[in-house]
């Protein structure tokens, strides 16, 4: 990119997609991919406390990885769906496997869980946590866009298995923390 980060063209309140069409910055779409974009960034302040964290180095490189998917995400949402024709990366069963792939080596660490869990623990742990809610939000912006057209169905189950893997991510962290899973005590009586 050249020039100024700027364009003064957003200060109206509209936004231009990825095929140049202009839409309300609250427009159902924007909404999707800022979602998913806030998603990445809770993603990477999670990443920064695992690099404190020797034990935690492998969650690292898939972390990485689930964050360049999501940038291809926000390309697939950012383009309408008339105008995608191959122009954009699109998400594959492949990425959505490597996801489960990662979350049962983990689940074979930490085990099955009987209870609920607390968003809670290690510094890691909880960001990881944090970053589930937030794809949880994503995700459900993005059922916001397809209600109103088509949306790629490996962007949905790539946001849906990333919820799960970060869930799981954050017991893993847990785990290697030694914290061991925070789990919720029910009220007596």
């Amino acid at each position: 990119m050249t020039g100024p980060i700027y364009t003064r063209h957003g200060d109206t309140g509209e936004t231009s997609l990825a095929d140049g069409t202009r839409v309300r910055k609250n427009d159902v779409r924007v909404e999707a991919y800022g979602t998913i974009d806030e998603a990445n960034c809770a993603i990477g302040f999670a990443r920064a406390s695992i690099q404190n964290e020797p034990s935690l180095t492998a969650l690292d490189a898939e972390l990485a990885f689930a964050q360049n998917r999501l940038f291809d995400c926000s390309s697939v949402l950012a383009t309408p769906h008339e105008s995608v024709s191959g122009r954009v990366p699109s998400i594959t069963a492949a990425d959505t496997a490597r996801l489960e792939t990662a979350i049962d080596t983990m689940t074979a660490s930490v085990g099955e869980i009987s209870r609920f869990v607390l968003p809670a623990g290690c510094e890691p742990a909880a960001r990881l946590h944090m970053a589930r809610a937030v794809i949880r939000r994503a995700e459900r912006r993005v059922l916001d866009l397809a209600a109103c057209e088509p949306v790629e169905p490996g962007v949905l189950a790539f946001v849906n298995r990333l919820s799960d893997y970060l869930f799981t991510a954050a017991r893993f962290a847990n785990h290697m923390c030694e914290n061991g899973d925070c789990l919720r005590t029910p009220r007596p009586g």
